[in-house]
């Protein structure tokens, strides 16, 4: 079978390399010049099956106020004219009640970890490279109040068997040791053992070319405009080369995937919160962290990447504006320099923005739409490279007419079309 993946970010080659493994002739179209130039490019690096949790939460709407009012909060909201920006925002606050949080958590945290299990296999069956590390997250908490707030998330990973531990000022410096050089008090914070990190960048530039190893054929800098369906299926797509003929087309075009889905009247509410990182280049090791450390008040990932720092966070609701805000960099520098000075020289530092695909309720989008054989992948927000590989690995199986290996029900389009 011909099967066209729209997209070639972490998400859109993973795909292409599952359906490559299936037997499928596979072929990628992207408007960019390489893989993983847009949100794939500079994300905070972690794989965090653990942290798999809807951004709708108990809460949230009250603590959205309260970082809209700090200056450097991990929340900025930008209000547009964009009726489907309020649409979103509603949608997103009737999933902060503490049953359908449960209920989505319980949806994501299956297909995160069955995901960290295929990059795994892949990674051993490939040796691909991806400066990865296998040595755990560790959420820090400032203040006892924070710590204190956990047990809720702790039953959720008793429920899923997933190993933590909680611990103490020094047990958070005895696994990250930099931390004994930060200016700020530490409470307390929570370890997640499992979790790996790695350059999600990298990764998609590598897996492309074991891809083209197996014949997947890349066509870069070839924008998609729209589908061509008739009779319940989409003959081709229609692109900057021309008309291109599939049996089986996937969506993995992120933020954008509303538009196309838009153009065929099937509507799905997926839409972009811009995040920001920094990347640094380490100037002391032994100052640097370990693994990935989140810092808890400013909703800020610290991660090791290689002779690298990735600093990543906050959320920003501004429609699909790629501005890059300097207001956003003062909070990621203010982590690093608080956790680990001295760990990165903050003056080579690459200033980045990219455009999470957010769904309202959290759970990505992973199936079939109402046109026989168009797919979508798309919707996983702040856990693309988190869930890459899972849902890369379940929509080959779906379009191999093969049953996935894990539970999909509440992944599929058809949730919001009831």
């Amino acid at each position: 079978m011909k099967v066209i993946v729209v997209g070639g970010g972490v998400i859109g080659v993973t795909t292409a390399y599952y359906l490559a493994e299936a037997g499928h002739e596979v072929v990628v179209c992207d408007r960019q010049k390489a893989p993983a130039q847009e949100t794939s490019f500079a994300n905070s690096g972690e794989i965090s099956s653990g942290y798999a949790s809807p951004l709708a939460a108990p809460g949230v709407p009250l603590k959205a106020l309260k970082w809209l009012a700090m200056k450097d909060g991990p929340f900025s909201f930008r209000p547009k004219f964009d009726p489907k920006m309020w649409l979103w925002l509603a949608r997103m606050l009737r999933n902060c009640t503490a049953a359908r949080y449960a209920a989505n958590k319980a949806i994501m945290m299956p297909l995160a970890e069955y995901s960290r299990d295929m990059l795994r296999v892949l990674r051993e069956g490939t040796d691909i490279s991806y400066d990865e590390r296998s040595q755990g997250t560790l959420q820090l908490f400032r203040t006892q109040q924070q710590l204190d707030a956990i047990a809720s998330d702790v039953a959720v990973l008793d429920k899923f068997e997933v190993p933590y531990e909680i611990l103490d000022a020094a047990g958070c410096i005895a696994a990250e040791p930099g931390l004994a050089g930060g200016h700020q008090k530490i409470a307390g914070g929570l370890r997640l053992a499992d979790d790996e990190t790695g350059d999600c960048r990298l990764f998609t530039e590598r897996l492309a070319e074991l891809c083209a190893q197996r014949g997947v054929v890349f066509r870069f800098g070839n924008g998609v405009h729209s589908l061509d369906h008739r009779d319940g299926r989409v003959r081709q797509i229609d692109s900057t080369d021309g008309h291109i003929r599939a049996d089986a087309v996937v969506l993995a075009t992120g933020s954008y995937t509303e538009r196309f889905m838009r153009k065929l009247h099937q509507r799905v509410p997926i839409y972009p919160l811009k995040g920001y990182s920094l990347t640094v280049p380490v100037a002391d090791a032994e100052s640097a962290p370990v693994s990935t450390v989140i810092d808890e008040t400013y909703k800020v990932a610290i991660t090791r990447l290689g002779d690298r720092i990735r600093i990543g966070g906050t959320v920003e609701m501004s429609g699909f504006d790629l501005t890059l805000y300097e207001s956003r960099r003062a909070p990621l520098e203010r982590s690093l320099r608080e956790l680990f000075p001295g760990a990165g020289d903050l003056r080579e530092a690459h200033f980045w923005c990219g455009l999470r695909p957010m769904t309202p309720d959290g759970p990505p989008i992973v199936g079939r739409t109402k046109l026989t054989n168009l797919y979508i992948n798309s919707g996983h927000g702040m856990l693309g490279w988190t869930m890459a590989c899972g849902s890369g690995k379940i929509l080959a199986d779906m379009i191999s007419g093969r049953e996935p290996e894990i539970d999909v029900r509440g992944l599929g389009p058809e949730r919001y079309w009831a």
